[in-house]
């Protein structure tokens, strides 16, 4: 693990750079499978907690952030973080397709003035976990709502007022 190793993810809706997720996670995924819930969320505070300061009064949704990290990253789908604002993210190597489908989505939500947490995804084995087999693909609040093209401006504002209205 560098220094440089830090992944975003959200705690209590606010976007937060954690240090060595990634590692952790194999770690614990190939010494954990098969353990009771309470006992992996126990071991990725330990652990992570070495590398991460983690303010004590919030330590309850870094538990609940990095669990849900943690089973979206062994393939379980899980809910995004449920505090926060709209989850969006565009998942794809960042080829032209995908860069327009991430302007579109900032025009439409700028139009909208809707407030939402905007993410271009681009390592491939986190696109692997979301079980999409072709590019761009669109996430919306961890739903799959689009793979392998771009859709149309009407669409992308159609989806995004239903989720701005729940």
């Amino acid at each position: 693990m560098t220094d440089y190793d830090i992944t975003q993810i959200s705690v209590g809706g606010q976007r937060i750079g954690i240090v060595g997720l990634k590692p952790v996670f194999e770690e614990v995924a190939r010494d954990f499978t098969g353990r009771p819930d309470e006992e992996i969320k126990a071991e990725l505070m330990a652990r992570l907690g070495k590398s991460n300061y983690i303010v004590p009064k919030v330590k309850d949704a870094y538990e609940a952030a990095f669990f849900r990290e943690y089973k979206k990253f062994i393939g379980e789908p899980m809910p995004e973080d449920p505090a926060g604002q709209t989850q969006i993210k565009v998942l794809g190597p960042g080829c032209p397709e995908c860069d327009r489908l991430e302007r579109d989505l900032m025009a439409v939500m700028s139009e909208l003035n809707l407030p939402a947490d905007l993410e271009h995804v681009r390592d491939v084995k986190e696109i692997a976990c979301y079980g999409v087999m072709g590019s761009p693909a669109l996430v919306i609040n961890g739903k799959v709502v689009a793979v392998g093209r771009v859709p149309s401006k009407s669409q992308l504002k159609e989806w995004l007022k239903t989720v701005s209205k729940k």
